[in-house]
């Protein structure tokens, strides 16, 4: 063989080698733990982990191709939460998906590298997991659902509902899963001042801990809002039927709670949030640096009324409250 043909030859392959490597890096396997307060057979489980495989697909990763799912359910024994983080870190998962900021800080305690991607957090700022919204820094980002204008939503929806509303309850859910910090419950009463009503906050530890909570609550109070986190979400039955039978108006942060049975739901429309979640993992496997991508906050919220809730409580709804609805559950 000549020696420009050898020369040709072996340009040629290092020219190809550069884009070999790029198309096994793509089609290398990736794997993103799943850290979820909702049960494996809650259907709202698969609800929620189909949108956001299904936009992750959209995206180019699928699973069994180049990508695969580790879940772990948070629900149950919290004890358990921080060994599931551990676990998700000791089998080298590239990405790290929660869904509370309460979950976001226990894998944060178990590894400061891997990326995580809160897909809800309630407030990711106020538990010092980020720096700021606009640049994170360290190794969190996702989606923060604190959000002062649904919060003053909440207690004015209540209050158009049970005019005569002057003590309102909040079921405070706390778990090493659930964080609800000083500037959550400010931003409520902010909200309640503003319409001279007084807030009264009662916090819950554990399952058994909600129905004698709502039964306080519905002699001392006029209507109670109960904060989503997945001590709440796992109970959300138990504190509708427990609302129904102490005759106590509660409005819910998810459309979810309303789907249980619950009365009253105004918050973020879930489904964009775990789009959105999908789209961060896309960056973050793509090499991003998560410090750098800012946390968003949701700008779609929806407002669920059960009517078949209302009616067990007594309630009648009022026609302007209906028209407000973005959904009506018969």
């Amino acid at each position: 063989m000549r020696r420009r043909e050898v020369i040709t030859l072996l340009g040629g392959a290092a020219a190809a080698w550069p884009l070999a490597a790029r198309a096994q890096e793509r089609e290398r396997m990736r794997r993103v733990g799943l850290l979820w307060g909702i049960a494996a057979d809650d259907p709202e489980y698969r609800r929620r982990f189909s949108a956001f495989a299904e936009e992750l697909q959209e995206l180019g990763w699928i699973e069994g191709r180049n990508v695969t799912f580790a879940p772990k359910h948070a629900v149950g024994n919290s004890d358990r939460f921080l060994a599931m983080a551990a676990d998700l870190v000791r089998m080298n998962s590239d990405v790290i998906v929660t869904t509370s900021a309460g979950l976001t800080s226990l894998v944060r305690q178990v590894t400061s590298t891997i990326p995580i991607v809160a897909a809800s957090a309630g407030d990711l700022e106020g538990t010092g997991l980020i720096a700021s919204l606009r640049r994170p820094g360290g190794n969190v980002t996702g989606i923060q659902v604190l959000n002062p204008e649904s919060m003053s939503k909440r207690v004015d929806l209540l209050k158009q509902l049970v005019p005569n509303l002057t003590r309102l309850g909040i079921v405070v859910p706390i778990t090493p899963a659930a964080i609800v910090t000083p500037s959550y419950m400010e931003r409520i009463g902010e909200a309640a001042r503003a319409l001279q009503v007084q807030v009264h906050p009662s916090e819950v530890h554990t399952d058994e801990g909600f129905a004698p909570t709502i039964a306080a609550m519905a002699r001392e109070c006029q209507a109670a809002i109960v904060i989503s986190n997945p001590l709440a979400g796992s109970n959300a039955k138990v504190i509708a039927d427990s609302a129904a039978q102490n005759r106590l108006p509660v409005m819910y942060e998810l459309r979810f709670y309303t789907l249980a049975g619950g009365l009253l739901s105004y918050g973020a429309d879930i489904m964009p949030l775990l789009r959105q979640a999908a789209s961060y993992v896309d960056k973050l496997l793509r090499g991003a640096n998560p410090g750098e991508l800012p946390v968003q906050q949701p700008v779609k919220f929806e407002f669920v009324i059960n009517l078949k809730a209302a009616k067990a409580l007594g309630l009648e709804i009022p026609p302007t409250i209906l028209a407000l609805a973005d959904e009506v559950i018969e």
